[in-house]
Parts: C-alpha cells; structure tokens; sequence
C-alpha cells in the first residue's frame, strides 16, 4: 500500500479503477475459457459476473473524473455527489448480477442438474478467489483513505465476486457427493450479492436526499463554536449538505437581544473562518435574538 499512500484521491480512484478493469478482463478470459472447457453454466455465469466488474470499474473511474471537475456556474457546489450516483449504478449492476445467479441456480435444482468439474478450472477459480480478495482489501483501504462511497462500493462488488467463486470450488469438490450443491451455493451467493447491492443503494440515496447531522459530527462542530462562543446563549438547527469532499453548513445562533448586529455579524465570521480552516467546512450562521 505505501506505493499508494502520497496519492490524491483522484489519483488513488484513476489506479483503483484501471488495475481494477485489467485484472477483472483477464480473469473473465480464464474463468469463461476454464468454464467451457468445462461445460459449467456456474463458471460461465460467474465469468460475466467478473466482466461486470470491469464495467463497475470504469464507472468508478468516470465518477472520479465527474467528482473531481471544479464548480461552475450550473453546479455552484461541485460535482462531488457523482460519487454517489456512480455507487448507486454498482449497487443496480450487483442488484441484477444477484436476481441472474437466483434464477440460475433455481433453473440447476429443478433440473436435477449436476456439474463435473475439471481441475484446472478448481485451480484457475481458487487463483481468482485470492487475486478478488486482494482487489477487495485494495478498495475497501482505498475507500477508507479517501473517504469514498464508490471505492467501497466496488470493494464490495470485489468480494461478492469472490465469494462466488469460493463457493463454486467448494460446489466443485463436493459434486460428486451431492448433485444439487451448485444450485443451493449459487442461491446462497445471490443472497449475498443482494444484500450487498441492497445496502450499497440504501446507504447513498439516503445521501443524496440529504442525511441527518450525525451525532459525532454535531459534537465535533460544538467542540469548535464554543471555543468562540463569547456572548452566544444557545447553537441549534444544524443542517449539512455534502457534496463529496465539500461541506456546505447552516445553523442557527442564539444571542442576547441587546447585541450589536456588527459584534454579532464579528462573531458569527470569526465562526465561519474556524470551521474553514479546522474543519473544512464552508459554514453560513444564521444570527436570531432570544427571547426576551
């Protein structure tokens, strides 16, 4: 990870992206030539659901670029919630790949269909469940580092492809004991899949409608106003809207009736300037009087 560590989160997003996309393109070659080979509608079908990763991949690449364009005048705040749309888009993709594999899997078990597997294609989707892992703990790491919905999004879209693939060589060395063990592996991998595609979605259409000011953040916020807070009687009605890496702030303050609008105008700037340069938050305070 050190090789990544001085990189700009655009930077790390681009590098996440394109090793993502060539080494999810030649594991698609091998997994769909091992799965022919085979005669295996399991591999085959979880050699597309590792191409789809490469497009997820480019995905992530385009919202990094869509994030990282300056603000303008038609998007004033940025283009930071791409992020999130690019997310969302990974989510669906693994939404769909999930309801495929259900589909499949029922269709093996009504069947009666077993599969026999060959060893090269055991040892060609055991490398892979390495190799997606590791591209995995990659996103995850860089999505932790960068603060990025997307990157994590894609990591999970890395292990779901890995779990798959573990399942299926487990599926592969017991078939010869139990005929529906591909059917009922590939109906619990699609469990999984959806649930990762459900919480992927849920998580970032809740941000995109606007998520509540959490509690450690509004903590956080009040530990730095009141090192300031001469003359304020009360903070309240917090509101944040993130845009990816841009914070636009408003809460209200409280203060005493008799105060000069230009001290309380000082007060709340000096606020303003703080939680810039502590927090990197652009803050708009909103001055009332209390109540007599």
């Amino acid at each position: 990870m050190k090789i990544f560590s001085n990189m700009t989160k655009k930077q790390l997003g681009y590098s996440e992206g394109w090793i993502s996309v060539v080494i999810n393109t030649i594991l698609f070659v091998a997994k769909l030539w091992v799965g022919i080979i085979s005669g295996s509608v399991a591999m085959i079908a979880d050699a597309w659901h590792t191409l789809s990763d490469s497009f997820t991949s480019v995905i992530v690449i385009v919202g990094f670029w869509m994030s990282g364009k300056p603000a303008d005048a038609q998007h004033p705040y940025g283009h930071g919630r791409a992020e999130a749309i690019a997310a969302i888009i990974i989510g669906t993709l693994l939404g769909v790949v999930g309801v495929n594999f259900i589909v499949d899997s029922v269709q093996r078990l009504i069947n009666y269909q077993a599969v026999k597997f060959q060893s090269l294609a055991i040892y060609v989707f055991a490398v892979s469940v390495i190799v997606k892992e590791i591209l995995a703990q990659f996103s995850f790491w860089a999505g932790k580092k960068t603060n990025s919905v997307a990157l994590k999004a894609d990591g999970w879209h890395h292990r779901s492809d890995a779990i798959a693939s573990a399942l299926i060589v487990i599926g592969a060395l017991l078939s010869g004991y139990f005929w529906w063990i591909d059917g009922v592996l590939g109906i619990i991998v699609s469990l999984l899949i959806l649930y990762a595609a459900y919480d992927i979605i849920s998580k970032n259409v809740s941000h995109l409608l606007g998520d509540k000011l959490d509690s450690d953040m509004e903590k956080k916020l009040r530990i730095v106003i009141d090192e300031l807070a001469m003359g304020i009687l009360d903070l309240h009605h917090f509101h944040a809207h993130k845009y990816g890496d841009h914070t636009e702030l408003t809460f209200h303050l409280r203060v005493a009736p008799e105060m000069q609008i230009a001290e309380a105008h000082l007060i709340a700037s000096r606020i303003e300037k703080k939680l810039k340069e502590e927090l990197d938050i652009e803050a708009t305070c909103h001055i009332e009087p209390a109540k007599m």
